[in-house]
């Protein structure tokens, strides 16, 4: 796996906890917070909680596939993903179209309202 992988994987596992965090347990959320989010080491981790590696992994890949199970159902990432390509595009045709100032502003003040987690 490739460094951009790598962080590509992480980017989304990140974002996907954005979403579902309240719904894994505590242990998954506190594992997946120390290896995702503050980039700590397997070994540091089992160590931190006086474990082994490989249940640390267990649990982690665990919640990775809990996290894909989550999404797969209610598509929240994929939701939030397409709505914001889509105000983008929204907002570009604003800015192009031939509306006044004022207008535009407020349509942009309409836009900012409906964005969610930016």
């Amino acid at each position: 796996m490739t460094q951009e992988d790598k962080l590509e994987k992480t980017n989304r596992i990140n974002q996907l906890f954005d979403f579902y965090e309240h719904l894994l347990t505590e242990k998954q959320q506190m594992f997946l917070k120390y290896y995702f989010h503050d980039d700590f080491s397997l070994g540091e981790i089992a160590t931190e909680f006086n474990i082994s590696r490989q249940a640390i992994y267990e649990h982690i890949k665990r919640a990775e596939q809990v996290l894909d199970i989550y999404e797969e159902k209610l598509c929240l990432l994929q939701k939030y993903e397409r709505r914001k390509h889509e105000l983008e595009q929204l907002r570009l045709l604003i800015d192009t179209s031939d509306v006044s100032i004022v207008d535009r502003d407020k349509m942009i003040t309409v836009l900012e309202r409906l964005q969610v987690y930016e």
